[in-house]
């Protein structure tokens, strides 16, 4: 397994992961196929500059699926939305992986080296991961990798609101 930068020839990889109703089923569905191509484009500039680290899961000469870590502010004002941190600036790490390539600790993988590479870099603090409540393989990663669990929040996620475990690591 290795992480790679995300680049403009992702889209398949974005539409297969976001557009599939049973990748989406714990994120409110899936998304649009429309908006897709914007997406990438975003991501590719976000991690060109060093701003987010959106990095491509890569496995047997394929993309298995995508780990990112992104910093944001906590939106106090918006209760649903908060994410911990009452306006404070949030580093959020998030993952998918294609079904052909889960139960394989991919994953699990990709998350423990984006943690070890914040713990290294010093600028991301504590990281954020908000997984659904119903999504055990996700909250099982956080669990086997030192997150913490804080509680249960209703967080938004595309527009969409959804009910999620609140873990925490102290990364950096």
């Amino acid at each position: 397994m290795r992480l790679r930068d995300v680049e403009l020839r992702d889209l398949a990889a974005y539409l297969a992961m976001r557009c599939d109703p049973v990748m989406m089923a714990e994120l409110g569905g899936p998304l649009p196929a429309e908006g897709m191509a914007a997406k990438v484009e975003r991501d590719v500039a976000e991690a060109a500059s060093d701003r987010s680290w959106i990095k491509m899961i890569e496995v047997d000469g394929g993309t298995a699926g995508t780990v990112a870590l992104w910093s944001h502010q906590d939106s106090p004002q918006d209760s649903h939305a908060s994410r911990g941190n009452d306006g404070a600036l949030v580093s959020e790490i998030g993952w998918m992986v294609l079904p052909r390539y889960q139960g394989r600790g991919l994953a699990k993988l990709a998350v423990r080296e984006l943690i070890d590479r914040a713990a290294d870099d010093g600028r991301w603090g504590a990281v954020h991961a908000f997984p659904a409540v119903t999504n055990g393989p996700s909250n099982g990663i956080c669990r086997s990798t030192g997150f913490t669990l804080r509680g249960e929040r209703r967080v938004e996620f595309a527009e969409r609101l959804i009910h999620t475990n609140h873990w925490v690591h102290p990364a950096g």
